[in-house]
């Protein structure tokens, strides 16, 4: 219970921004830690924002979690249609300079996760610089990422990146994804496992403004 949040803990200071599913928000499951509290003072970053929305009977309560080094100006906690999931949408900067992220955990059923990427699409509509990541629970030929590309501005990768199982990883069920104007310049998958899914990474390149260098 605390070995594992600690071999994580320990990679997580190379990266700006961390996006968790399926943390243990303080029940049985986790020794009543918050997952995402405590990941973020293992690892010294010093903004943590998390979304609890699967409370299971006391044993677990599973919630999408944020960590940041970098000061969010928003943190916006969604509902997604259906049962128990959420969404939770980041904001870094002010206007139509600032960045967009979604921290997502999709649900298993085609129909409902095709009505929740459609209102994921919807809540990135004012955002023209936007990075979506999470457990999407598809892969990105699917119909239902095909609508999202269709209705938001955000991008199919290049190259999928198998994370599941994470023992032996064939599908690309987990992703991180971005508008034209975020460059994803590289994804991988960090090799230790946490979870029956492997962590995924990325290095983005945010767009230069007038005057900027």
């Amino acid at each position: 219970k605390i070995a594992n949040p600690d071999r994580l803990a320990a990679l997580l200071p190379q990266f700006d921004v961390i996006g968790l599913q399926a943390a243990d928000a303080g029940r049985l499951r986790s020794g009543f830690l918050n997952q995402t509290r405590y990941l973020a003072e293992a690892a010294g970053m010093p903004y943590w924002s998390h979304q609890p929305n699967r409370p299971v009977a006391g044993l677990s309560h599973t919630a999408n979690g944020l960590i940041s080094r970098i000061e969010p100006s928003a943190v916006l906690d969604y509902p997604l249609p259906g049962r128990g999931r959420g969404a939770l949408l980041v904001r870094f900067g002010a206007g139509d300079r600032a960045l967009a992220v979604v921290i997502a955990h999709l649900s298993l059923g085609t129909a409902t996760r095709a009505r929740q990427l459609g209102f994921i699409a919807e809540i990135l509509q004012d955002h023209p610089h936007a990075v979506l990541m999470g457990d999407l629970n598809t892969d990105v030929g699917s119909p239902e990422m095909r609508q999202l590309f269709a209705r938001s501005r955000l991008q199919a990768p290049a190259l999928a990146t198998p994370t599941f199982p994470s023992w032996k990883p064939k599908r690309a069920l987990d992703h991180i994804l971005a508008s034209p104007t975020v460059a994803l310049e590289k994804v991988w998958t960090l090799p230790q496992a946490f979870s029956d899914h492997l962590a995924l990474a990325a290095e983005i390149r945010l767009p230069m403004h007038h005057g900027e260098h």
